[in-house]
């Protein structure tokens, strides 16, 4: 009965305009006064960033904080996790089109959006990484290799915290999400899923696209092609608020993953090692 209360809550709170107005609030230059309250409460390692907490002009200006360089070790031969967070699940793409995720099956193809080629990723790999509030808030670029194309797909804004997740089944695929293609220098595409989120406020990336508030004026998924070269551990995209990411690996790309369900991982960290 709980689990279904919770549903209905979410099913009738007004997500989208509640993250719009939590964006606008966020961004008022009067919500730096909340920052000091938002590190105690999060304990948030303060040291690690790239400037005084107080030179701050927002709250929104702080979730997207930059990191002081040299705080996050690179590791230089494996795939590395993307972003800091918590791992969700991990696991092996068991068909063409599914994969399990804490009890739930979830559609490769519902997940990406996509209808040609799924069969390519039989016996791939996924990883599941979810952003706290209290995390760094800025994604990176797993390996080397060429961003190729992206797609927004919309969607709802659920939250994808723990209570989210037993109350939304399927909620990966239901919400709004941001997909990104990358081309490593050996072997075929792998995909990084930014996913939306109750008070994310937006997903913006490196490369061009629609912004956050003309995007979420389309009914149907859009998107387009790129040929942006990046390292390992360039910024790829950035968070307004806590949320998930989940990586998509091609089968023969990555060895065991160097990482657990559970785990708590840091950008920079190996989650596993490159098959060459």
């Amino acid at each position: 009965m709980g689990i279904k209360i919770t549903k209905f809550a979410l099913d009738v709170m007004p997500k989208s305009l509640l993250t719009r107005w939590a964006g606008s609030l966020f961004r008022c230059k009067i919500s730096r006064w909340f920052i000091p309250w938002y590190v105690q409460h999060y304990h948030i390692d303060t040291g690690e960033c790239d400037r005084a907490v107080t030179s701050y002009e927002s709250l929104s200006a702080f979730f997207c904080r930059e990191l002081k360089q040299g705080s996050r070790p690179m590791d230089v031969d494996g795939a590395i996790s993307p972003v800091d967070g918590t791992v969700q699940d991990l696991g092996v793409i068991d068909s063409a089109t599914v994969f399990h995720a804490k009890g739930t099956s979830y559609s490769l193809a519902a997940l990406l959006q996509e209808t040609g080629g799924l069969d390519t990723w039989a016996e791939g790999r996924y990883i599941i990484l979810y952003l706290s509030p209290r995390d760094y808030h800025r994604v990176h670029m797993p390996t080397d290799g060429t961003i190729v194309r992206w797609r927004y797909v919309p969607g709802c804004l659920y939250p994808v915290n723990h209570f989210g997740l037993r109350a939304v089944p399927g909620l990966y695929v239901k919400n709004e999400r941001v997909i990104t293609w990358i081309k490593p220098k050996l072997g075929p595409e792998y995909v990084v899923v930014k996913i939306g989120a109750a008070l994310v406020g937006g997903i913006d990336t490196v490369y061009p696209m629609p912004e956050t508030r003309l995007r979420r004026k389309y009914k149907q998924p859009q998107q387009g092609n790129v040929d942006l070269p990046a390292y390992k551990g360039e910024e790829l995209a950035r968070f307004s608020f806590g949320s998930t990411v989940i990586l998509v690996f091609p089968p023969h790309q990555l060895g065991p993953f160097k990482v657990r369900s559970g785990q708590v991982v840091r950008m920079g960290q190996c989650i596993a090692s490159l098959q060459r």
